[in-house]
């Protein structure tokens, strides 16, 4: 793919993914589309084994946008990212194709390990704002990672993951996350988990409430008998008493 090719490939991209653009024009100011021209020449360059060169030029890249992508890093066709700064793509890492990032992304590694040590990244992925994963292993196609989440081990293809550390909320049916974009609409298992938690709570206390009330019937039921009892002995302590004065005045 020449470079005309793949700049009508970028401003295609932005204008699928990004409501605010007006105008193909546009798309020379996104820091998104200068840094990928800076990657692809650094990538190339790195490829070669000038390794200085392609540091420099990525470097160059950094300073005018604040998007920090190793040449090293190996990216597929149909790549955004959304605001852009902030974002660090680490040397090992590897993106699929149409991959949404957001501000603020760290595709980044643990440790001082060698070898592959950054994420693989599957096809249609959305990476929200503030999102960090880390470490070598895989987040799987069509996946949504939520803003802010920390991503610490593989993710399943079709899959939600919020949270820190990330979990797995959601599988299956949803759809391809660059269709919709939506960062917001995801589901929360903090306030789900208090959520079940309150109702087993309740259903405890009414539980306990209905036990207090048999208690207490049982206990009445015992009572009764015994002031039943009580009265007939006494009736019949006085019956004798009764009986007793009358034989002595006769």
């Amino acid at each position: 793919m020449g470079i005309i090719s793949k700049m009508k490939e970028e401003i295609r991209v932005i204008r699928e993914r990004d409501p605010a653009i007006h105008s193909s024009w546009e798309v020379f100011l996104y820091p998104s589309f200068k840094v990928m021209l800076h990657y692809r020449l650094a990538h190339r360059l790195y490829l070669s084994g000038h390794y200085f060169l392609a540091r420099l030029i990525s470097q160059r890249g950094v300073r005018k946008t604040g998007i920090e992508i190793h040449p090293g890093a190996q990216i597929g066709t149909g790549f955004f990212i959304d605001h852009g700064n902030g974002v660090i793509i680490g040397e090992t890492t590897v993106i699929g194709d149409n991959v949404t990032l957001y501000q603020g992304v760290t595709l980044g590694g643990t440790g001082k390990e060698h070898g592959k040590r950054h994420p693989t990244v599957g096809d249609n992925v959305m990476i929200s704002a503030g999102a960090k994963v880390l470490g070598s292993f895989t987040i799987g196609e069509n996946s949504k990672i939520g803003a802010g989440s920390v991503v610490l081990n593989e993710v399943p293809p079709n899959s939600t993951v919020v949270g820190v550390p990330g979990r797995v909320v959601k599988r299956r049916d949803q759809p391809i996350p660059r269709h919709t974009m939506d960062q917001v609409n995801l589901p929360d298992p903090v306030k789900e988990d208090i959520c079940a938690l309150q109702r087993a709570n309740s259903e405890l206390i009414n539980r306990i409430l209905d036990l207090e009330a048999e208690v207490r019937y049982l206990r009445k039921q015992e009572e009764e008998p015994s002031e039943e009892a009580g009265r007939k002995q006494a009736e019949q302590k006085k019956d004798e008493g009764k009986g007793k004065f009358q034989n002595e005045n006769l």
